[in-house]
């Protein structure tokens, strides 16, 4: 009675997080892992998808990582992971939130993507990052390279989609590219756009463009040369004043 009542007191675990990589999606026969990170050790790790059964995996730290490879059209999908300790206890995490695997489908056109403004971007600026596709009515997407988290995305009328990026901050910068699915196949990605890349200016002043760079490496240059020849012109004359004055020392003595 009293083993009863300890398990069914025992508190549950804090549902772990859950990232796949890469996350942009992933081209048939390719590779991707599933990352699950708990907030205990000593934990096994389940791996859940509906029509999919993977071994449990025991850590030897807080991360337990799910390789898939040679990725077939079946794998894509909704994943989500749980853990719960080895010892055979009866407390287990909630589920994590679920992540989505699209395989690539390289017969769909790729999408093209642009920034507005263009250039470098001054801190608190608001931008929009336009993706543009072939297709009408699918479901855009917009990745962010080493970004872990779960990419945007938006299901506009026409064969377009605008992500707006209010109040940028310089955590904003990086590369950028967007993808679409078909709405009868929510699984199946396009090939991802060229990308893009979004540059914030940094809190100490803004970037300067490439040509004033190259101009102000070149005026720096000249200065540094001029001062290295008065140098030099001064260091000889030094020189020479102390040679004529040798021989009226020598006199003396």
């Amino acid at each position: 009675m009293a083993s009863a009542l300890t398990l069914f007191l025992e508190p549950s675990y804090p549902k772990p997080s859950i990232s796949l990589s890469p996350s942009g999606g992933v081209s048939l026969g390719g590779a991707v892992s599933v990352w699950c990170r708990g907030q205990h050790r000593g934990m096994r790790f389940v791996l859940n998808k509906e029509g999919r059964h993977f071994p449990p995996v025991d850590p030897s730290g807080l991360v337990a990582v799910f390789p898939i490879s040679n990725v077939r059209w079946e794998d894509g999908g909704s994943y989500s992971c749980s853990y719960h300790s080895r010892s055979g206890s009866a407390a287990a995490s909630s589920p994590s939130d679920p992540v989505e695997l699209a395989v690539r489908d390289p017969s769909l056109p790729r999408p093209s993507i642009s920034l507005i403004p263009t250039g470098v971007t001054a801190p608190g600026a608001d931008v929009t990052i336009r993706c543009r596709g072939q297709r009408r009515d699918v479901r855009f997407f917009l990745h962010k390279a080493g970004d872990l988290n779960p990419p945007r995305h938006m299901d506009p009328a026409g064969d377009g989609a605008e992500f707006h990026i209010p109040t940028v901050g310089r955590q904003d910068g990086g590369s950028y590219s967007c993808s679409y699915r078909p709405p009868s196949e929510p699984f199946v990605s396009s090939q991802p756009s060229d990308p893009v890349q979004l540059v914030v200016a940094g809190e100490s002043g803004p970037l300067a463009p490439p040509c004033l760079t190259s101009h102000i490496i070149a005026g720096a240059s000249a200065a540094a040369a001029g001062l290295l020849l008065l140098l030099l012109v001064a260091f000889l004359c030094f020189r020479k004043s102390r040679a004529s004055k040798c021989p009226t020392q020598q006199g003396k003595g």
